[in-house]
């Protein structure tokens, strides 16, 4: 199950692309679904996909560079170090 669509997101994948809410909420929750995979499950499914078509040598090269450029959740923040980014 996707994780609920912020609704600013929706809005601004509405206003942005006239898809209706319902649809963009859908969109929304799927990408952030996509991209709330750990490491690890990341690479067990692409390497089920792509060991139909690749040897393992071309697949870890393949996995690093997809890895490379996959962005990643922020680490958790304290107040003190929010307060920090703010101010310095």
């Amino acid at each position: 199950m996707s994780p609920p669509a912020p609704q600013d997101l929706v809005r601004h994948v509405v206003a942005s692309t006239g898809l209706p809410q319902a649809t963009a909420s859908r969109l929304v929750s799927d990408v952030i679904g996509y991209f709330a995979e750990t490491t690890e499950q990341f690479v067990r499914r692409r390497h089920a996909e792509l060991r139909q078509r690749y040897r393992n040598d071309q697949i870890w090269v393949i996995i690093a560079a997809e890895l490379a450029g996959r962005p990643v959740a922020a680490p958790r923040t304290s107040q003190r170090q929010l307060r920090r980014i703010v101010y310095g």
